[in-house]
């Protein structure tokens, strides 16, 4: 069968792999359908990928459908020939955080797409307990339903108060996603963004209307906007050292900041200005199952409107020549999906 394959960075490669086995106990065997494009998979291509290792077969924001269920005692809500999404966190469930719930940030967490091989190819197993059905959700939808849920992961992460001044910084994927699960929780949501065409996105499509360029004395714009003061929740999506340095200073006192985005290498900041505002200093990593469930009830419900996020798609043999573009802002590119089973 056919499959694409990171072979090193800035090459990728339409090849054949070997067939997988039948779904063994525990397992499900599923057909690929759309893949989404996540900033994991351009930074991986650019050879700027926490955790990653070459070659690697990408792809953990999934859409399958469900060929063949393993013989098991778990009580599933699917079967064979339903689409469903796909929980791509392969933790060991054994370890200190899985005993906690954490799963998210498991000890020897194994990611589809990252650290083992993921969903761009035709086929492939995996455990029954990582596949939701989502009735009623479109298949592009269910491939972005992670995407989705690393947002409302870090929003849940934040313990947001409702009317509190948030502030996101990067207007990416997970930034937008992070923003509008913000809003869905109350938080008076404004976005902080170097590309206006992404600005202007966020006020077409997620209706937020205060919006503060990177690029123009961002300290400036967001007393304006809070009448001289500071937001009490800082997010930071964008995965620069440099923004997630920056982002100590739009944090009020009392408040806090929460890490979304990740780089490889060190951070550093000013302790007498974190201890001065009692800061609080978070990370979000990946999510939970009980995000995956309240995502898709968001999406069943109507409560998020994905149909214009999806700007670019591509099969698979256009994929080696398309992608490189899509890390160019110039391209206008918010979300691109694979349609994988439109392999010719």
């Amino acid at each position: 069968m056919k499959a694409i394959v990171l072979e090193e960075p800035f090459q990728l490669s339409l090849r054949q792999v070997a067939e997988p086995t039948n779904a063994g106990r525990d397992q499900a065997l599923v057909q690929v359908k759309r893949v989404g494009i996540c900033g994991t998979d351009l930074h991986a291509f650019g050879g700027n990928q926490n955790f990653f290792s070459y070659p690697r077969i990408m792809g953990h924001e999934l859409a399958v459908e469900v060929l063949e269920i393993g013989d098991t005692d778990r009580a599933l809500d699917y079967a064979s020939g339903d689409q469903c999404c796909v929980i791509p966190y392969m933790n060991c469930g054994e370890c200190i955080a899985c005993r906690r719930g954490k799963g998210n940030c498991c000890t020897d967490m194994q990611v589809l797409g990252v650290h083992i091989d993921g969903g761009m190819r035709e086929r492939f197993t995996l455990p029954v307990d990582k596949l939701l059905r989502a009735d009623g959700v479109p298949v592009e939808q269910l491939a972005l339903v992670e995407m989705l849920c690393i947002g409302a992961h870090a929003a849940e992460r934040a313990g947001i108060s409702a009317g509190e001044n948030a502030l996101v910084i990067g207007a990416g994927p997970i930034g937008l996603a992070t923003a509008s699960f913000a809003k869905i929780a109350g938080a008076d949501v404004m976005v902080m963004e170097m590309n206006e065409t992404r600005l202007d996105f966020c006020a077409e499509a997620l209706g937020i209307d205060k919006l503060i360029d990177a690029g123009k004395d961002p300290m400036a714009q967001i007393q304006q906007l809070l009448g001289g003061e500071l937001p009490t929740l800082v997010f930071d999506c964008t995965g620069s050292a440099g923004s997630m340095k920056a982002a100590f200073d739009y944090v009020a006192h009392g408040g806090s900041l929460v890490l979304v985005g990740h780089i490889k290498g060190d951070l550093s900041f000013s302790d007498p200005h974190f201890h001065s505002r009692e800061m609080t200093l978070l990370a979000s990593r990946n999510a939970t199952p009980s995000d995956f469930a309240r995502v898709i009830k968001c999406l069943q419900m109507g409560a998020i409107n994905l149909d214009p996020w999806i700007t670019h798609r591509a099969a698979p043999e256009m994929i080696a020549d398309d992608f490189p573009t899509w890390l160019d802002p110039a391209s206008g590119v918010i979300k691109a999906m694979l349609s994988f089973d439109q392999l010719q």
